[in-house]
């Protein structure tokens, strides 16, 4: 497998059948069709388009320097965990209960069938960890949602991509509005600003606290929300070698992070924590810094 090639990866042939452990039918999981009598459809488009009105190059840098000094608090990653318990996802139209719960099932779904893969279970666990932002001030809409590169052309297949870009000033920016914008082919995904949101955040202070999860999980963490990459094969042209070696993680961790939603049969989230405690102790122990 090269990255020479313009559309070197279809990623259907990557895709299994619907799982066994789905909770609906999957044309029914991210239903973004606009409804604007439906109270759940018209929050998620009017996050997405504050978000996408919003989500600039100069804002994403902006963000960056204010989060990653790691100076805002320090706590385990267990009890930044148990502050999910206090999140709802104003973004997904798929569930609405505790994010906690989430994440939960995520690890969960992966450890049924992955049971000797624990750094798995672990990203799965805490894939989602990064919306504490909306804790410490961060609005929803730059903090949940699918990613999406910026500083070049918006991928075909954005949510709501044809209606709610159109006051970004970057959709008119000589360089930022070109296919390649300010990248060069292939770059490779690590050389990609992403829109600012938990995915970049989690994987950063993962990063900074250094810990020992393999880049299989950091891929994980960092795009399980590029559903434009992952999902519909966008943005290849800006992809390198190992972008497409793991990309096929990617897609399995994807299973379990959207299949597994439900708002019934609710994990006993106090009865696995000794478990994954375990588990955050061998790749991230200690206080970290957020």
């Amino acid at each position: 497998m090269t990255a020479t090639a313009e559309h070197m990866l279809d990623v259907s042939e990557l895709l299994r059948p619907e799982p066994s452990f789905a909770t609906k039918p999957i044309v029914q999981f991210r239903d973004y069709t606009i409804d604007p009598t439906d109270p759940i459809k018209e929050r998620v488009r009017k996050l997405y388009h504050e978000m996408h009105t919003q989500m600039t190059v100069d804002f994403v840098k902006e963000r960056r320097a204010n989060w990653l000094k790691f100076d805002k608090f320090k706590a385990t990653m267990m009890e930044a965990v148990t502050k999910m318990s206090n999140f709802l996802d104003q973004s997904d139209p798929d569930v609405d209960t505790p994010n906690i719960m989430h994440g939960f099932q995520t690890a969960e779904g992966i450890r049924k069938e992955h049971p000797d893969k624990g750094w798995f279970q672990l990203a799965g666990l805490i894939h989602d960890v990064g919306k504490i932002l909306h804790l410490y001030g961060e609005p929803q809409w730059a903090t949940t949602g699918d990613t999406f590169p910026v500083g070049c052309e918006w991928g075909p297949s954005v949510v709501y991509r044809d209606t709610s870009f159109r006051d970004n000033p970057d959709g008119k920016h000589p360089v930022y509005s070109t296919k390649n914008g300010m990248y060069k082919p292939h770059c490779g995904l690590e050389n990609v600003l992403m829109s600012w949101g938990h995915d970049e955040y989690i994987y950063q202070v993962l990063k900074h606290n250094k810990s020992t999860l393999p880049d299989e999980a950091l891929y994980m963490v960092r795009f399980h929300s590029f559903y434009p990459w992952h999902s519909s094969g966008d943005y290849m042209h800006l992809c390198n070698e190992k972008d497409l070696k793991m990309l096929p993680w990617v897609l399995e961790f994807n299973k379990y992070d959207l299949y597994t939603k439900t708002d019934d049969d609710l994990p006993d989230v106090e009865a696995l924590k000794p478990y994954y405690q375990s588990l955050i102790d061998q790749y991230i122990p200690g206080v970290l810094e957020w």
